[in-house]
């Protein structure tokens, strides 16, 4: 299976990690790609370059040998669509089950996303709900979850895509714009963000103003 976490990444913190961790491991997976996003369609802009970003998630992610790194969304010139991505995925692997990882937030905003029927066809979805998070699907939501939504691990490696599956593992609570805002703020940041991410933002001045 290829599993697929797309995000800004801005800055990549240790709530994304255990959530990648949790997927590695529910999932039983052998990799994990995230895939960093450079002009995401459906949100404000990331507040720092790619390349920090990219910077910071190889720092973040290399002490898990099953974490890898797709670039091809900081690569491509137009507007970052995740169905493209999904759709140059399919290509390369026809045969084999693809699961796009987010976060109940995203989730709940799936109906927005461009082409996001076609999305559901393209890769099983995989939740993980952080703590407050209220799961709130729209009626177009709700019709497709009836359809789609699995209860078994197993049943996402059995099929090349179409299910939806809610992540049941230990939850981290942390959000981007949360630590982009207590760093503006001189507060502490050490609970939210790795050490080397951490040093790399200090030495970097990111987020400061």
């Amino acid at each position: 299976m290829i599993a697929l976490f797309g995000g800004t990444f801005d800055p990549i913190h240790l709530g994304h990690i255990n959530m990648a961790e949790q997927c590695l491991k529910e999932l039983s997976l052998s990799t994990l790609s995230f895939i960093p996003n450079a002009t995401p369609v459906h949100k404000q802009g990331p507040s720092i370059t790619t390349e920090h970003r990219l910077a910071m998630l190889k720092l973040a992610t290399d002490t898990e040998p099953k974490f890898t790194i797709d670039t091809r969304e900081i690569v491509r010139t137009e507007p970052s669509y995740t169905v493209l991505t999904l759709q140059e995925l399919r290509n390369e692997h026809p045969n084999t089950p693809i699961a796009f990882l987010m976060g109940m937030d995203s989730f709940n905003s799936l109906h927005t996303w461009y082409q996001w029927q076609a999305i559901t066809q393209l890769c099983h979805i995989v939740v993980y709900a952080r703590p407050g998070d209220t799961y709130a699907p729209c009626e177009q939501l709700a019709s497709y979850l009836a359809k789609a939504q699995v209860s078994a691990p197993a049943s996402l490696h059995q099929a090349t895509a179409g299910k939806c599956y809610f992540l049941t593992g230990q939850t981290f609570s942390a959000a981007s714009s949360e630590i982009r805002l207590a760093i503006k703020s001189g507060k502490s940041i050490e609970p939210w963000l790795s050490p080397k991410v951490i040093t790399y933002i200090n030495k970097n001045g990111l987020y400061a103003h």
